[in-house]
């Protein structure tokens, strides 16, 4: 039986809906319920964050990137088990890109395909009666999605509480919760988000708080009866990519943690072992595996210590003479010949790809991508057609002279060209794929 769900959204970026859901996470886990997290649209750092409030490993629904099958397929097998499904939006509640209805990548997409109410967090602050303008806007946008209750964010003094939820409660919407401001719950971001969640020291100490807020400023029994089972059709594999081998090399430290939950899972369900190694700590990919795949991450915090791994890279040289190797994002730079690094400098990478990268101008590359493969890869046979995304602030130095791996296009059909590189086995882009088109 599926677990009744929730969305938490909001009107926009930043108003709160991270804080919202850890608190409503941490909180129903000290209650004792099974509490299964997941995540709207391509993010791979506030699943870590989900896992770490609920105890289980959140995954991520893209309703432009995967099919309604699939979404449905990750659904079911996510929460056979659970209690309750809470999944957190991404952007603002209606924010995606042009496409066909359903298939835009924002939270509403979800909201209207499962049927699930959302719970809107609505940051006050600067403001009082003027939200309740806003929610009612919210309120009559799309029939197809509900808005099922509101928690405040950053509410001031007991009067500006006061005056927000007297409009706000004009509206028959049920108020739910309103969190007073402070500064000391944001957590701490970086270029491509928050600081990951393995790197708080102090993150229990951080949720055990955040519940205490929740049961001390939220109506959490409403918001459990809020909770709907979400509409499913009959489920499919969920298999968004196949494994790139049957034994799955794969690179997972600081500098390599940007891989989709649902990927590592459909390669196990299709009979995939995922053996992971560290290349920070000079590990070489294992002899007994037959592919190898480094994921995106931080490899430009951790520049130096990477030219320093003599072992990982004579390893993985070793390695990509008879295997396939395929590096994202991250990876790709590293397969490079060298990558500079934010201070200027640069460091010397595995050198099995031609290009180099620099992370010495900033500049942001972001986006939905439809990819093509030019050629066979361990992504699959060429000509096979996936949906993805790309977010780095690095650049190609230079493209080294590489043929192309892939076609692309960006999420509204716009062609981009060609990207991304291969060489005997080893292939990589900056793209990250989530599915098969």
């Amino acid at each position: 039986m599926t677990a009744p769900g929730l969305i938490v959204a909001a009107p926009r970026s930043a108003a709160g809906k991270t804080t919202v859901t850890l608190a409503l996470l941490s909180a129903f886990r000290r209650q004792g319920l099974t509490v299964q997290a997941a995540k709207a649209g391509p993010d791979y750092i506030d699943p870590a964050f989900h896992q770490a409030a609920t105890g289980r490993r959140s995954f991520n629904l893209d309703s432009w990137a995967m099919t309604p099958a699939l979404i449905d397929a990750l659904v079911m097998a996510g929460t056979a088990d659970a209690d309750l499904l809470v999944i957190e939006g991404a952007m603002g509640l209606f924010d995606g890109i042009p496409g066909s209805p359903g298939r835009t990548g924002a939270s509403a997409d979800l909201a209207a395909h499962f049927g699930l109410p959302v719970l809107l967090v609505v940051d006050v602050s600067g403001q009082s009666q003027s939200a309740a303008a806003l929610v009612r806007g919210f309120l009559s946008h799309d029939p197809q999605v509900r808005i099922g209750g509101i928690v405040l964010n950053r509410a001031g003094s007991e009067r500006h509480l006061k005056l927000v939820t007297d409009a706000i409660g004009e509206l028959g919407i049920p108020l739910l919760g309103a969190i007073p401001r402070d500064a000391s719950l944001a957590l701490p971001e970086r270029h491509l988000g928050l600081v990951q969640a393995n790197e708080h020291g102090d993150l229990e100490a951080r949720l055990d708080r955040l519940a205490d807020i929740a049961e001390r400023h939220f109506d959490l029994d409403a918001i459990k009866r809020l909770a709907t089972p979400p509409r499913l059709s009959a489920a499919e594999s969920k298999v968004a990519i196949p494994p790139p081998g049957q034994r799955v090399a794969l690179a997972q430290d600081a500098a390599f943690t940007f891989v989709y939950p649902h990927m590592l899972d459909g390669w196990r369900e299709a009979g995939a072992e995922i053996t992971t190694f560290s290349p920070l700590a000079d590990e070489a990919p294992p002899e007994d595996c037959d592919a190898c795949w480094l994921p995106g991450g931080y490899p430009e915090l951790h520049a130096e210590r990477l030219a320093a791994s003599d072992r990982f890279r004579s390893g993985l040289a070793r390695f990509a003479a008879t295997r396939p190797v395929h590096g994202e994002c991250g990876g790709y730079m590293v397969l490079g010949e060298s990558l500079t690094d934010g201070n200027g400098v640069s460091h010397r990478m595995a050198g099995l790809l031609g290009h180099a990268t620099s992370f010495a101008k900033p500049s942001l590359h972001l986006g939905y991508r439809a990819l093509r493969l030019l050629a066979d890869s361990p992504l699959g046979k060429v000509g096979t057609s996936f949906r993805g995304h790309e977010f780095h602030y690095a650049a190609l130095a230079s493209d080294g002279g590489d043929d192309a791996l892939l076609e692309l296009t960006d999420g509204e059909g716009r062609k981009l060209g060609t990207c991304g590189g291969r060489r005997g086995y080893v292939t990589g882009t900056f793209v990250h794929a989530i599915a098969r088109a």
